[in-house]
């Protein structure tokens, strides 16, 4: 992993936020760019994951503007401030980001899509149904399937994490429980209480939804047709998305790279930006940039 953080130029872009867009997003641009040579830079899509939102990838989206993208870091459908969908499944939430790009990049437009979890769920969903809009996949503490087949396991997974909700403690309970069970040993505790203040901040609704879309998801069949730069990362201490499901996953796209972070866990570029963002970055440098 050779390429630097570039930190000075990454610290000297900030975001605007865009909500007249088919998903409401933070955008950064490279710096000093205007006009064409703004909205003409390779384009990059962040996805964040069930108990997150577009401030997730603050860190993440300036560092790849000093590498001269374009970042979209989206609210997906129902959080933040982009509106809900109907029905509410992955299809639903990949097409979405797909009139995202075709927004910002024209109808041939493709970009750099960086999922996280749920977000590389839907990056996977939107590979499988619009391959022409993706230039390149980062799948970051993700899996192609939510759980074995059948319902079982599933259906135990909805009961327990909605139990606290149907009890009334509401989503700042349920976040103080998650953030800290998911974080790895190398989590810097302010950074988990970003990830505890915007779990916090979703809405119970759509995180009901959300978990109902996920236990649905089966993209295991798709993985082998993907033929665009790909990167699976997931942290060493990461429960939900372990590293032997990313190593699995990884052996079945042609060409893919796979990387362990270390004492890292479910939340990667939210607990441990330090070290997700050169991972990241690297792979970009070599396979997507050359």
């Amino acid at each position: 992993m050779g390429s630097p953080l570039p930190t000075a130029a990454a610290a000297a872009i900030e975001p605007r936020l865009v909500t007249d867009a088919p998903l409401a997003h933070l955008e950064w641009r490279p710096a000093g760019a205007t006009g064409d040579a703004a909205t003409d830079a390779p384009l990059a899509v962040l996805l964040h994951g069930v108990g997150g939102g577009r401030q997730g990838f603050a860190s993440t989206g300036a560092a790849l503007a000093g590498l001269g993208f374009r970042v979209l870091a989206a609210d997906q459908p129902g959080y933040g401030l982009s509106a809900v969908i109907d029905p509410y499944d992955l299809a639903g939430m990949a097409d979405a980001v797909r009139r995202l790009i075709t927004w910002a990049a024209g109808d041939h437009g493709a970009a750099l899509v960086v999922g996280h979890s749920m977000g590389g769920m839907v990056a996977q969903e939107l590979a499988a149904r619009a391959p022409e809009h993706v230039r390149a996949l980062v799948l970051a503490a993700t899996s192609p399937a939510f759980g074995a087949p059948g319902g079982a396991w599933q259906a135990e997974f909805l009961r327990s994490r909605f139990a606290p909700l149907d009890a009334g403690l509401g989503m700042p309970a349920l976040a103080a429980q998650l953030v800290a069970a998911m974080a790895g040993r190398g989590a810097e505790p302010e950074r988990l209480a970003e990830a505890e203040r915007l779990m916090a901040g979703v809405p119970e609704a759509t995180y009901r939804l959300a978990l109902a879309a996920l236990v649905r998801f089966d993209r295991r069949e798709a993985l082998a047709r993907i033929a665009v730069p790909t990167l699976v990362v997931t942290g060493e201490d990461d429960r939900t998305a372990a590293p032997e499901v990313a190593r699995r996953m990884a052996a079945r796209i042609a060409g893919a790279e796979v990387v362990i972070v270390p004492a890292t866990g479910h939340l990667l570029m939210l607990e441990q930006p330090v070290a997700f963002d050169p991972v990241l970055l690297d792979f970009v440098s070599r396979r997507v940039l050359t």
